[in-house]
């Protein structure tokens, strides 16, 4: 008998994720604004990669060292490091030429991608929900970023697109991993998608440096290093351990609390500005994962099909 998943852990797990990760975007904003976008990140998903990687070799942190059967390399480099690797690109991208505010705006949006990628609506209550948590998320996500986007500011539209590129890759890349996942341990696809996502954008990253010269300083390395350990290791070994479990669109759903937790990071260590409509969001937004995690056909005794 398969063990049960502890639903509670992994929700925990989750929201401790979006709180590094919402640091991280704050960072990467930050570093992205005088260093070359793709080195940045593919330097830091390299390093991370292989930190996790070293843990899981030589530690019994995470249980025994299984190495991987020769068959799963090919689906690993394509399906995990490859789509690790469009997303942190176009997301690197994204925080050089616009606002951190818009691409955690985008970035909210990819539980519906992941939804449409899954199912189709059905005429179903577990339909109903996931779809309704979803665009209710989304539209609080909408709701705190409206005044940003309606300032009468130019747009980079470059910046925008690759805001809405991240979110598609985003969402394929926890559902590739959720593919991976009936194969490959969690932790495992976690640090091999790094250093394999490292490798791919090393190339290009390597091109940025000979083209712009940077700055290496002891802020720069100490804020790539957090963004290494905090932004990287720990979250994305939580992430991928909640996708072995749970369903990408489900995991996804907790996407929508990284805008509050980046509002807040920029904030207090950037100076960007919340707006008046903070409150309102985050209603919507913790109501749209609540709707989304419970069971409400269970718990009212309400039959699933209608």
């Amino acid at each position: 008998m398969s063990k049960q998943p502890n639903n509670a852990a992994i929700a925990g797990s989750l929201l401790l994720t979006v709180i590094f990760w919402g640091g991280n975007n704050a960072g990467t904003k930050w570093l992205v604004a005088s260093w070359p976008p793709i080195w940045t990140g593919g330097s830091r998903f390299l390093f991370g990669g292989l930190v996790l990687l070293s843990l899981l070799r030589f530690t019994k942190w995470f249980g025994e060292f299984q190495p991987l059967k020769p068959g799963l390399w090919k689906k690993l480099w394509l399906h995990g490091g490859l789509s690790l690797a469009a997303y942190i690109a176009v997301f690197c991208w994204a925080l050089k030429l616009t606002a951190a505010s818009h691409v955690a705006l985008y970035l909210g949006a990819s539980p519906v991608w992941a939804l449409l990628w899954e199912e189709r609506p059905k005429r179903n209550w577990s339909s109903v929900r996931r779809y309704t948590a979803a665009f209710l998320a989304v539209a609080g996500v909408l709701v705190l970023f409206w005044p940003a986007l309606t300032m009468g500011r130019q747009t980079n539209l470059a910046g925008e697109l690759c805001g809405l590129a991240s979110s598609f890759f985003w969402a394929n890349y926890s559902r590739q991993s959720r593919i991976l996942s009936e194969h490959v341990p969690s932790m495992e696809i976690a640090a091999h998608s790094m250093w394999m996502a490292g490798v791919w954008m090393m190339p290009l990253g390597l091109l940025e440096i000979a083209i712009h010269h940077i700055k290496v300083d002891a802020p720069h390395v100490g804020v790539q290093s957090l963004c290494i350990l905090f932004g990287s290791v720990v979250p994305y070994a939580l992430w991928n351990n909640a996708l072995r479990h749970w369903r990408a669109s489900q995991v996804l759903l907790f996407n929508n609390l990284i805008p509050v937790t980046t509002a807040l990071w920029v904030h207090f260590t950037l100076g960007e500005q919340i707006t008046s409509t903070f409150d309102v969001a985050i209603i919507l937004i913790v109501t749209g994962v609540v709707i989304g995690q419970a069971d409400w056909a269970k718990i009212f005794k309400m039959p699933e099909c209608f």
